[in-house]
């Protein structure tokens, strides 16, 4: 069963704020509590949870641990992601040190540039290789998630090398379209966009 991006971004909406409520103690909800309490559907939260089996009694609600012990495994939020990130400049060495990006179940473990510069040095404790060796530092690091932080000029190229390299999922900073292929799952983060989309609402 195809599940859609949306719904999975709401399992994780649903994450947070189990884990929110278990840090207080509370050991069982039920979905229109926890709706209530965070601005949410009741309704939405039962048919998301729904398309995956069966987690709390009718009438009783839901077992706080397991919900997150649940949705923890179907987020595959139980392992870890090693991550690269291709592309130094501002933003690339941001993310690199950033503890809220570089943390939890997801890791950044290795860096690639085109700049001899950069290559060899370390940032926020991530040593930067050439970028022409992705393939082997993907090998080398197993790494699964490729991030791209590079201008737009550069991203095509170098999301095809992550591809060529065995990414399975790339996260693109990059302001521009990519040619894309299908097996590789890929996200388009444009700042931008959503600032422009703010700025329509202020000018209407």
């Amino acid at each position: 069963m195809e599940i859609s991006p949306l719904t999975v971004n709401r399992l994780s909406l649903y994450l947070r704020c189990l884990h929110s409520l278990e840090g207080e103690g509370v050991g069982r909800i039920s979905s229109l509590e926890l709706a209530q309490q965070f601005h949410l559907s009741a309704a939405q939260i039962r048919k998301d949870l729904a398309q995956f089996g069966e987690f709390g009694i009718r009438g009783v609600g839901y077992e706080i641990p397991n919900l997150i012990e649940r949705l923890t495994s179907l987020l595959g939020l139980d392992r870890i992601h090693p991550m690269i990130i291709i592309g130094f400049g501002n933003l690339g060495r941001a993310l690199a040190a950033s503890i809220g990006f570089n943390s939890g179940n997801f890791r950044v473990v290795a860096g690639l540039d085109n700049d001899p510069a950069k290559i060899g040095r370390r940032v926020g404790g991530v040593l930067v290789h050439d970028a022409s060796e992705t393939a082997a530092v993907v090998a080398a690091t197993e790494a699964e998630i490729g991030v791209l932080t590079v201008p737009a000029e550069a991203a095509q190229a170098n999301y095809d090398r992550l591809v060529a390299a065995g990414i399975r999922s790339i996260l693109n900073f990059a302001p521009t379209r990519l040619s894309l292929n299908a097996a590789v799952r890929t996200k388009d983060v444009d700042l931008r966009i959503d600032l422009e989309e703010l700025s329509y609402f202020l000018s209407s």
